[in-house]
């Protein structure tokens, strides 16, 4: 579908890809990758809860060498976005190495190559809409509804925009991943608040590639420290009639999530690439 309907050329990758390059990462290389780390990133204390750990010197380490790795995937196969998934099993070394890539990866997108968790390939053509509007397009999902401050918690265990952050992203240690097996450094935080768009893509029962958009906008206040995305998002349906009309276009349970209104642009794309677009709420 994504061959014949958007043009675009999908390389299918191995782990043992990934696991080459990241091995062969070189100490200079390495270091710089740290350096960038700590600049990008603020270095979250353990938390109160059970499983917020410290980010140990190992750990970052870790997760700059497989930094090093997917930009060497990046550039020896040319690529404009990446889709990914590794179930894992028994904590051998490819369970390992997919659960080093969450800051790799937020940096990745951070520099315009959105990298789609979940083998989301959908939500990746969504996310490099987004980015390339200049609005983002931060890896989301749904999380709750809150019925008595009238939002969607919205966000992801794993790569985020962190170029659209409000304030200084964080990395913060986990003893076990949400959803997913591993444990190490995952990335926090919350978009910039004022106006939000965000994107889905979805396909018919014909087969067609669809576009799904809604606009509204994110609220300031307090969010989950549990090194994760999130975000209090309100739209003008309430939280339940959104959500509903949201899952009558049958979408995937992610979305890119990108800041300002940028449904009339969308609007163009989706004629641009023949795409039927159906809009859930106006900002």
């Amino acid at each position: 579908m994504h061959h014949a309907q958007l043009g675009v050329h999908v390389e299918v990758l191995e782990m043992d890809d990934l696991e080459d390059r990241v091995t062969s990462a070189m100490p200079d290389e390495i270091e710089a990758k740290i350096a960038e780390i700590h600049r990008v990133f603020e270095i979250a204390r353990p938390g109160r809860d059970r499983i917020s750990l410290p980010v140990t010197d190992e750990s970052l380490r870790w997760s700059a060498r497989v930094a090093c790795g997917l930009d060497r995937l990046v550039a020896d196969f040319n690529l404009n976005g990446l889709a990914y998934y590794y179930r894992g099993l028994n904590g051998n070394a490819n369970e390992e190495l997919g659960a080093g890539v969450i800051v790799g990866n937020s940096l990745l997108t951070a520099r315009g190559i959105p990298a789609s968790g979940e083998g989301d390939l959908k939500n990746c053509i969504a996310m490099l809409i987004m980015d390339r509007l200049g609005a983002g397009g931060s890896y989301t999902e749904f999380y709750a509804m809150d019925f008595n401050e009238d939002f969607v918690l919205m966000g992801h265990d794993g790569p985020g925009h962190v170029a659209i952050s409000d304030g200084k992203p964080v990395l913060r240690g986990l003893g076990l991943y949400h959803g997913k097996r591993g444990y190490g450094v995952s990335v926090e935080f919350n978009i910039k608040t004022g106006p939000i768009t965000i994107l889905g893509m979805t396909q018919t029962r014909q087969g067609k590639l669809k576009l799904l958009a809604a606009e509204g906008e994110s609220l300031p206040g307090t969010r989950m420290q549990i090194g994760n995305t999130n975000s209090r998002l309100k739209f003008t349906l309430d939280p339940a009639e959104f959500m509903n009309r949201w899952s009558e276009h049958g979408p995937t349970h992610h979305c890119a999530l990108g800041v300002g209104h940028q449904i009339g642009k969308i609007q163009k794309v989706a004629k641009l690439l023949e795409l039927e677009l159906a809009v859930v709420a106006r900002g």
